[in-house]
């Protein structure tokens, strides 16, 4: 045999090296013509090119150690990947935040266009035997065009786009002929580690256990002392058991034959199943106490309590069937044959894996691959299976993302490119986790083809082509929604652009796990916050309503009952046109499939809580086109607020500090009322103007002590830095309403504490939600409201010049003798798209703003009740509240609607 050729390539640095390839496969002519290359590299400095199936025992394998080797004009698409498994095609591809978004509503600096070089993960699947509709679909979407242009079509290469699974090496003409792309395998483990690190990283609830049918959702800390090491057990047609010990490293510990492909093929051959899917299910019908012999079959229907077996422990899978010589195979019941086989399979998976658990010492064991796929069934086996190996000690635990960790893990093994590079690179930050969320809405791949000569559209598909997104919608949307209590009489027809697997992330199945997959969302701008006190433990939602059956029902009611007002004043922001109507239609069946589903499956969305909920619901809106449904009835508030704001001012000038400081938080207080989000407070807007219920509001306002009641330590907090010549150095408050509640209620407030020298900085929604006033809009306000007040102007005209002289929100400036006559007033974006406050995620200028801040107001139900009620945070934070809901107030503190909240907690 002739020797392996020796390659001479230029390492980065320009050095000469030589690397010894073994095994080469390729012919002889192509090793010429790579020789003949110049300019060629090696993306490190050595390298190690050996055939490694799996790590020997007790080495461990880095996932960065084996470099690629990079020609010139090599070129990848970048921007997708695939594992094409023997029935399912998972497709992981991102897209750019582009001008779309803006269309919608998402301006800049909004939580959506400050993604820079930032954008969406998207997950979907196809099935293996309709290859076709997946590249329909990535035609549709233009993936398979290199970023930037066409490929060289003078190089003879194809762009090469990365693939796991074994349908890498079936496929590869298939994408060739159709697509024009070559397919590089990547190793599978490898790709798996990778996906699985990267989603156990970046999302907080990716990882849950499942007992009897329900999913509790682990905490995982994005620390490495707390993520790592753990087990990792892949279910293909056989098992591995690899270690993983880092972001760069994991070690096959084990592994044995006897996996999915052990069960599928003895199953087909004992019961004449001819899917997988249809011998799960057909397990779940079984009794596998006609086959397997139990320990009570040994000891006359006891239990072995003196070892602590029970009377239905598995002694010997199928042993029964020994102790019935008549009975042959047709004499037994294929479900009973079924549920023996995945009990006997399941059980010595979850054996290996605890034992190898115990031996290496790790805390976790997470179950994937194709065995798992998500299946109830499995998933409850393999829990049972390591709760009675393990004694109780330990649980199974299993991803949400399971089935896409292949794919995800080659998407992020292209070492070039902007999207696998900048999530790479956010996935290493401590903070990394504000950078994703996760966004679910059954519109998110509509939109139209594009209109290009390579895109192939069939004739009969035309028509459907030329209908809006909305109407594609409708038809094959309410078709999705017969989780809705539809029925599904047919099937939609395709569209260019469209598949029925955008649709809730995947097709549906009998053996539905109630979980579901959104779009990731990237977004590089986005930080926690860092006057929390525990960012680990906290949980903005107060309500957790996928584990409060009663919670879940009652709010899931109340939203629904809002879905007809909602509509009705989306209808009216869009002129009341016929397209209007059309889009409106559409949102009510986005937002009420959505509640139908929580409702059937509460997590199927993960840890979902209301503040969740709430948003989703804005998110509906912005997708269906409504960018803002309650604008109007803003503006008209803000007008009519401003015209009695000087006198209001007046009014307060004229007090003595004590009185101003009650006055003030009952202004607060009472503008809380105007909240388009209760259904108390709409009733109220049918029967008066927005001063009439103002004014009504102060007048009702229920007497102290309130229910919730800390104003006479904050009184005497205040009073004290006035006598000792104090202040507070910056204060950061998050604001809720239009209107009265901003005009009257919060701007006086910013306005007491300017005059006492705090720097203020005011933090309102970045993107519509409700009535609830942004950034954009606040900023406007703010500067009519300067005209009235001197304060005012002065605070926004000194914020202004510090951030031009900085070129970003500085430090707490020091309070010197040039120092300007007004205390500065900021105005940003608070990083939210709904009407609660996440403070998981904000954006740059509210984390650089933290620093140095030492108050913190939390104004709304949205963002002091619903969130953060009981936050706990590094510095002094006063909560202020009308509480619009009843059920709200008997669950948190035994209240009333209409009760107030003020509560101040000093550090």
């Amino acid at each position: 045999m002739e020797a392996p050729r020796k390659i001479s390539l230029k390492t980065e640095r320009g050095e000469e090296e030589e690397g010894k390839a073994e095994d080469m496969t390729r012919s002889q002519s192509y090793l010429d013509f790579l020789a003949s290359l110049t300019g060629a590299s090696i993306s490190r400095d050595s390298i190690e090119i050996r055939d490694q199936p799996s790590t020997p025992k007790g080495q461990h394998r880095s996932l960065g150690s084996a470099p690629s080797i990079h020609l010139p004009h090599m070129q990848y698409v970048n921007h997708f990947a695939v594992d094409i498994g023997g029935s399912l095609v998972k497709l992981v591809y991102f897209s750019h935040s582009d001008e779309k978004d803006r269309e919608k509503g998402e301006k800049a600096g909004s939580p959506r266009q400050n993604e820079r070089h930032g954008g969406r993960l998207h997950f979907v699947k196809f099935e293996s035997s309709r290859l076709p509709k997946l590249f329909d679909f990535i035609e549709s979407k233009r993936m398979h065009i290199l970023e930037g242009g066409d490929s060289d079509p003078s190089f003879p290469l194809k762009p090469i786009v990365k693939a796991t699974g074994g349908g890498a090496y079936k496929h590869v003409e298939d994408f060739s002929s159709r697509l024009g792309l070559e397919l590089e395998k990547v190793d599978e483990m490898e790709s798996l580690v990778t996906g699985t690190n990267f989603l156990l990283s970046v999302i907080q609830d990716e990882g849950f256990t499942f007992w009897k049918g329900k999913k509790d959702y682990i905490s995982i800390q994005n620390d490495k002392s707390d993520l790592f090491p753990y087990l990792l057990v892949n279910i293909g047609s056989g098992v591995s058991y690899l270690k993983v010990d880092g972001h760069n490293e994991y070690e096959r510990v084990s592994g044995t034959s006897l996996g999915g492909g052990t069960f599928w093929g003895l199953g087909r051959l004992l019961t004449g199943c001819t899917t997988f899917d249809e011998l799960l299910e057909l397990s779940t019908q079984g009794d596998n106490s006609s086959v397997d012999m139990l320990v009570g079959d040994i000891y006359g229907g006891l239990d072995y309590e003196k070892i602590g077996l029970e009377a239905t422990t598995i002694a010997s899978s199928f042993g029964k069937i020994l102790m019935n010589e008549e009975k042959s195979l047709k004499d037994y019941n294929p479900a009973d044959i079924g549920l023996a086989l995945c009990r006997m399979i399941s059980y010595n998976i979850a054996q290996i894996a605890y034992l190898n658990a115990k031996k290496y010492n790790l805390k976790r064991v997470f179950f994937g691959g194709f065995f798992i796929r998500g299946h109830p069934f499995t998933m409850q086996t393999l829990s049972y299976a390591i709760n009675f190996w393990s004694k109780g000690e330990m649980r199974a635990l299993f991803l949400r993302h399971e089935g896409f960790l292949g794919a995800l893990g080659a998407f992020l093994m292209y070492e070039e490119g902007v999207s696998s590079t900048t999530i790479r690179t956010l996935m290493e930050r401590r903070d990394s986790r504000a950078n994703f969320v996760e966004r679910f809405s059954i519109g998110k791949h509509y939109s139209p083809p594009p209109s290009d000569a390579t895109t192939k559209v069939r004739q009969d598909e035309t028509a459907e082509t030329e209908k809006s997104w909305v109407e594609k919608f409708m038809q094959v949307g309410k078709l999705s929604a017969g989780l809705a209590g539809k029925e599904i009489t047919s099937k939609p027809l395709s569209a260019g652009g469209v598949s029925e697997y955008d649709l809730w992330g995947a097709e549906t199945n009998a053996l539905s796990s109630g979980l579901e997959v959104g779009v990731l969302h990237v977004d590089p701008s986005m930080y926690h916050f860092p006057l929390l006190e525990d960012h680990a433990s906290y949980e903005p939602s107060v309500i957790d309503i996928s584990m409060d059956k009663e919670q879940r029902s009652y709010w899931i009611g109340v939203l629904k009952k809002q879905i007809p007002a909602t509509s009705e004043k989306a209808f009216a922001s869009l002129g009341g046109t016929e397209e209007a109507k059309q889009k409106c239609e559409a949102f009510k069946w986005m937002f009420g499939s959505h509640l139908e589903k929580l409702k059937q499956e509460p997590q199927v969305y993960g840890k979902f809580g209301l503040s969740e909920i709430l948003e989703m619901r804005e998110e509906c809106l912005r997708e269906c086109g409504f960018k803002d449904a309650y604008l109007m009835h803003k503006q008209s508030e803000n007008e009519a607020a401003l015209k009695v704001l000087p006198d209001l001012l007046a009014e307060l000038d004229s007090m003595d500090e004590s009185s101003r400081l009650l006055s003030l938080i009952e202004g607060v207080l009472a503008g809380n009322i105007f909240d388009w989000g209760s259904q108390a407070c709409v009733e109220l807007y049918k029967n008066g103007t927005i001063l009439d219920i103002y004014k009504q509001a102060r007048c009702d306002l229920k007497s102290r002590p309130w229910k919730v009641d800390s104003f006479d330590a904050f009184r005497e907090k205040m009073l004290q830095h006035t006598i000792s010549n104090q202040r507070y150095r910056r204060a950061i408050i998050f604001v809720d309403n239009s209107g009265a509640d901003i005009v009257l209620g919060m701007l006086p407030l910013a306005r007491e504490l300017l005059q006492r020298g705090t720097e203020v900085v005011i933090a309102a929604n970045s993107l519509p939600a409700l009535n609830d006033i942004t950034a954009t809009e606040l900023r406007s306000l703010a500067s009519s409201a300067g005209r009235m007040c001197q304060t005012i102007r002065g605070g926004l005209e000194t914020a202004k010049s510090l951030y031009n002289k900085y070129c970003m929100l500085p430090e707490v400036q020091p309070i010197t003798p040039t120092s300007p006559a007004y205390a500065p007033l900021y105005i940003i974006e608070n990083g939210q798209a709904g009407p609660c406050l996440n403070l998981r995620r904000v954006g740059h200028d509210l984390a650089m703003a933290a620093k140095g801040a030492d108050l913190i107001v939390l104004e709304g139900m949205g963002r002091a009740i619903h969130s953060n009620y009981t936050t706990k945070f590094k510095c002094d934070t006063l909560k202020l509240a009308m509480v619009k809901n009843r059920v709200l107030a008997e669950t948190l503190f035994s209240g009333e609607i209409y009760d107030c909240v003020m509560k101040f907690e000093q550090v």
